[in-house]
């Protein structure tokens, strides 16, 4: 008896252990994306570029993946916000589940993948938060457009680029507009580069020589009888309507000697352009000498200062206190003040101001190239345009520089830091180069090697032509023929484009456009080269400065 009760004891036992044993919780595996994979290429970080168009996508998870939580928990979305629609299968025990779109993906497209966090795993495991992949697509290769001649190819871009002066110039001053969608805001330099722009449409006959003389009567009166001035000089905007300041920032609401340097290179260009015996071209040059002869270039010297000031308010006075130093843009700025017949600078300002004697040198070597002046790798490449659409560079020296080399090398380095391409961005090549001053996603940024957020900008390669026309005839083909169905529109190359964030601009600017047809033009015909250098004032300004040219 004690036997039989001894074994139902330890029955008892074995099943008051059993039944502790299944009572006790089982913790959850933990539940993560442990990988994410397209095409067989790891995604470090949470994007890819260069994807093709019918990608294979896995998706791997610590655990397996409850099937029935899948439903409308990945989300496939295009750029554009359209929804992917795709096949899904699962392997490695539902660890892994593998995507694959049901058509053709868009080139240049950036796509996101969103696995959101109610994910749950076959345990019942939420995501601990929403995973996000985004990739962009590779481009589309094929040519977008019927292959031109290299010539036929250069007169269709400077006759659509030429379009943005002609087409969309204000309808009551006929001066630029700052860009495509800014209304009654002119552009004072921009529209030095529009008068430049228009020359170079009657030379090639985009439009006749009387429709460029009408249209410059009206710049030109605009500017004389109705557009604001201060000592002679303009501001950086206008309204093209009642030439009344619009002002650049809080300070910035009179003079900008620098932009109106530009306006003036426009307008003598024009002036020994249009040299006609009868009167409509004679009163035309006569107003282009009232407004050049009315700036006070030396009154920017700021009491007599050895160098210029960019800019002077009614209100603030020379509280913006920016001096005018090399190297830049504003080479232009001290020819213009060193050629006035009335308001001259002397040849000092030029050595303390804008060289500060000497210290704007650089003579650095970058990618082989020497640079003679300005900073490290050269800056954004409008350094080498805005000055030179009338200054011609080649045979140019002065006690600082040889010109010729420092456009062409300035602009070789672009070139070659975008070829070795440091960064990694997608789409840097031997085709595809030009850091500049550009729109950029959500702004607007000085793009260079020192500054390079991965966008390029058409203007960059298309305006350096004169100094590198190899590699600007393939960037031009590049983006016309492969880029074209993205980049190209009614006036031409739109502003700036990111291959790598597939990130393309619906912008055009003033001061990107005009250089663009100018010089092409002066690569093709030096037609703006020869009419700016052939204005006696500006010879005699330039040798007073100590620069030596064939054509000086």
């Amino acid at each position: 008896m004690k036997k039989y009760l001894l074994i139902l004891i330890i029955i008892i036992n074995c099943i008051s252990c059993n039944k502790k044993s299944t009572d006790t919780p089982v913790t959850p595996a933990a539940f993560n994306v442990s990988s994410f994979i397209i095409n067989g290429v790891p995604v470090n970080g949470s994007f890819l570029s260069n994807v093709n168009l019918n990608p294979v996508i896995k998706i791997s998870f610590t655990t397996p993946v409850n099937r029935s939580s899948v439903l409308n928990n990945i989300l496939f979305i295009a750029i554009t916000g359209q929804q992917v629609n795709y096949s899904l299968s699962y392997t490695n025990n539902d660890s892994t589940l593998i995507l694959q779109p049901s058509s053709s993906l868009s080139p240049i497209t950036k796509y996101t993948i969103n696995v959101s966090s109610i994910l749950q795993s076959y345990q019942k495991v939420n995501l601990p938060a929403n995973f996000i992949i985004s990739f962009t697509t590779a481009i589309d290769s094929t040519d977008k457009f019927t292959v031109l001649s290299d010539n036929a190819l250069l007169d269709l871009v400077q006759q659509q680029t030429f379009k943005y002066f002609w087409d969309y110039g204000h309808p009551v001053s006929g001066l630029a507009r700052e860009r495509n969608n800014s209304g009654e805001t002119i552009t004072s330099g921009g529209s030095g580069f529009g008068i430049m722009a228009i020359v170079t449409g009657i030379n090639r006959n985009f439009i006749t020589r009387a429709q460029g003389l009408a249209r410059m009567q009206t710049i030109v009166g605009f500017l004389k009888n109705t557009a604001q001035k201060f000592h002679g000089a303009f501001p950086h905007w206008l309204n093209g309507t009642t030439g009344a300041v619009i002002p650049f920032s809080a300070k910035d609401n009179g003079a900008d000697l620098v932009e109106t340097s530009y306006l003036m290179q426009g307008l003598l260009t024009a002036r020994q352009f249009f040299n006609g015996t009868d009167a409509a071209e004679t009163a035309l040059r006569n107003d282009i000498n009232t407004l050049w002869n009315s700036v006070e270039w030396n009154w920017f010297r700021q009491n007599n200062q050895n160098v210029l000031y960019w800019h002077w308010s009614p209100n603030y006075n020379w509280d913006m206190n920016f001096q005018i130093r090399g190297w830049n843009e504003a080479l232009i700025t001290y020819v213009t003040s060193a050629s006035s017949t009335g308001y001259s600078i002397p040849k000092i300002v030029y050595d303390n101001g804008w060289a500060a004697n000497g210290a704007m040198r650089n003579n650095n070597s970058y990618y082989g190239y020497q640079l003679p002046l300005g900073p490290a790798l050269g800056g954004p490449l409008f350094f080498e345009h805005y000055s030179f659409l009338g200054i011609n560079p080649n045979g140019l020296s002065d006690a600082y520089a040889n010109y010729q080399t420092q456009t062409v090398n300035h602009t070789k380095i672009n070139y070659e830091y975008c070829k070795a391409n440091p960064k990694g961005y997608y789409g840097y090549s031997n085709l595809c180069w030009g850091l500049t001053s550009s729109d950029i996603q959500g702004g607007y940024t000085a793009s260079s090697p020192t500054n390079d957020v991965g966008v390029i900008a058409p203007t960059a390669a298309l305006s350096s032509f004169p100094y590198t026309p190899t590699e600007s005839m393939q960037a031009l083909k590049f983006f016309y023929y492969k880029l074209g169905d993205k980049i190209w529109g009614p006036y031409g190359f739109k502003d700036a484009f990111s291959l790598h964030d597939a990130w393309f601009a619906d912008s055009y600017l003033a001061i990107d456009q005009g250089p663009i047809i100018i010089m092409i033009e002066n690569y093709r015909s030096g037609l703006l080269w020869n009419l700016f250098t052939s204005c006696p004032e500006v010879k005699t300004g330039m040798r007073n400065l100590g620069f030596t040219a064939p054509y000086l």
